[in-house]
């Protein structure tokens, strides 16, 4: 199976591309389901955030995957396959590693450091793996990424003087102004990044602030654990004619402020500019605000120079924490190795217990007058010899997995004892598939990731909506495996205008 990321992002595609891209949570889960069923895919995530939208797929052919990302992608964005490939990254193998562990470090994030982009990461795999759409793989490279991001934020200082996508906006406010003191400012949205932004003008000195949301109770709730006022979107005229400096960031998937309707407000209060800063993807205020006298637009893509600014001020902290990133490719790779090992382990241990097995019930006679707590003694000892027996070889054999040799031993094991015909009753079964030239997936009936991991993978059941071509058109039970057909089906995501 290869490893497949294809996706865009701040550094590959226009803001007006990424917002038409831009999912929801489930959006992004439902669309992983509808993935993880089309033949040739064994494991799905999706993650998208105000600055990527990407898709994570473990698959039987990478060009087949890649087309089959893309097709759905460009359905959800309403655009054309073939302009939307110009703006894609697509990497594989190693490349996706690196890729998804520098994700997860911040180092590819708009705002290098900022610490939001870790929990997005973990809400999709947690997403993912309660939709059964991840197994070994995934599950062990996802859980690894995520302790890279923590590793990185503990052992480099990258993290320090925290910064957001919302500290960086309050940072251009104070550029542009010079200073906050005195200014009225409105926030626009009450959630995560909002109230990050309330709590950095506050710090900045901001001590007119106002929180407008369409929940007011939420807005009410922001504004007193950060100090301010709380105000409904039936209130937004009103607080867009006092305000200096407003900040919007909602998940609306429509504008909230159309030019029209900001061109009257500006209109009865002449001579008082007016600066707006839009966070939100899809973007909450209309572009041709910039053309409205008297005001000033920036949007997420208009924070590059600020940007570039934190970034210089952290290269020390970005190469060692690409340094980071480097020794846990190396490790996943080592654990992707060692999986290649796991049949041939397991189908040594299914012989050596048969042996075992078949010898007590040859002995079934003598050992007739044992009471059941001897012969349960007898089981756990003759199970623990084997055991022992097992170990080293056991051992050995997962540290010689990573070299470039490891087949030869495979093989040699299997020769020696006999471990080429069907496994013996008893033996679990196990199908190995190649992972990028050389490691390897191993599915077991039940503990795909048990035998180098110790821990369960979750059950596989899958459901889907059918929204893009080669989706099952309908929700319904999983598929059995090998019986899955690619399939077209109609419809998707409108584009927003």
């Amino acid at each position: 199976m290869h490893l497949v990321v294809l996706g865009i992002s701040h550094k590959t595609a226009p803001l007006e591309l990424r917002e038409r891209l831009a999912l929801s949570g489930a959006e992004a889960a439902r669309l992983g389901r509808e993935l993880v069923t089309c033949e040739g895919v064994d494991e799905a995530v999706v993650l998208s955030t105000c600055n990527r939208t990407e898709v994570y797929l473990l698959a039987a052919d990478t060009r087949a995957a890649e087309k089959l990302a893309l097709r759905a992608l460009a359905v959800r964005g309403g655009v054309e396959p073939d302009p939307l490939r110009r703006a894609v990254s697509c990497v594989t193998g190693d490349e996706a590693i690196a890729h998804l562990f520098r994700v997860a470090a911040s180092l590819d994030s708009l705002v290098v450091g900022e610490a939001q982009i870790l929990a997005q990461l973990k809400d999709a795999y947690q997403a993912a793996c309660g939709d059964g759409c991840t197994c070994a793989v995934f599950n062990r490279l996802f859980r690894q990424a995520i302790e890279v991001g923590k590793r990185v934020r503990t052992e480099t200082a990258i993290g320090e003087r925290p910064v957001s996508v919302s500290s960086v906006a309050v940072d251009l406010a104070r550029e542009v102004l010079g200073s906050l003191a005195g200014s009225a400012v409105l926030v626009i949205g009450a959630g995560t990044t909002s109230e990050l932004t309330v709590r950095q003008l506050r710090t900045e000195g901001a001590d007119q602030v106002v929180v407008a949301n369409r929940t007011a109770t939420a807005a009410e709730l922001l504004a007193s654990r950060c100090g301010g006022l709380a105000a409904g979107l039936d209130e937004l005229d009103d607080r867009l004619l006092a305000a200096d400096i407003v900040i919007s960031s909602t998940a609306s998937p429509a504008f909230l402020v159309e030019r029209e309707r900001l061109a009257a407000i500006m209109a009865r209060r002449p001579r008082r500019p007016m600066l707006l800063i839009d966070i939100a993807v899809p973007r909450d205020l209309d572009p041709g605000i910039a053309s409205v006298p008297g005001c000033r637009l920036c949007d997420i893509d208009d924070l590059r120079g600020v940007i570039a600014a934190n970034r210089h001020e952290r290269e020390r902290e970005i190469v060692q924490a690409e340094r980071i990133v480097a020794e846990e490719v190396a490790r996943m790779n080592e654990w992707l190795a060692g999986l290649q090992v796991v049949p041939t382990i397991a189908r040594l241990r299914g012989a050596v217990d048969a042996i075992r097995e078949a010898e007590l019930e040859r002995l079934g006679g003598r050992l007739a007058d044992l009471t059941p707590e001897q012969r349960d003694e007898v089981e756990r000892l003759t199970g623990a010899i084997v055991n022992k027996i097992l170990h080293v070889p056991t051992v050995r054999l997962k540290e010689l997995a990573a070299d470039h040799d490891a087949a030869v031993y495979v093989d040699a094991l299997q020769r020696l004892f006999d471990l080429d015909e069907t496994a013996p009753a008893g033996a679990r079964r196990e199908l190995l598939v190649p992972l990028d030239g050389g490691a390897a997936t191993a599915r077991r009936a039940g503990e795909q990731d048990a035998a180098l991991d110790g821990a369960a993978a979750p059950a596989r059941g899958r459901e889907s909506t059918g929204a893009w071509p080669g989706a099952p058109a309908s929700a319904g039970a999983p598929e059995p495996a090998g019986e899955r057909a690619t399939r077209t089906a109609a419809g998707g995501r409108a584009p927003r205008r």
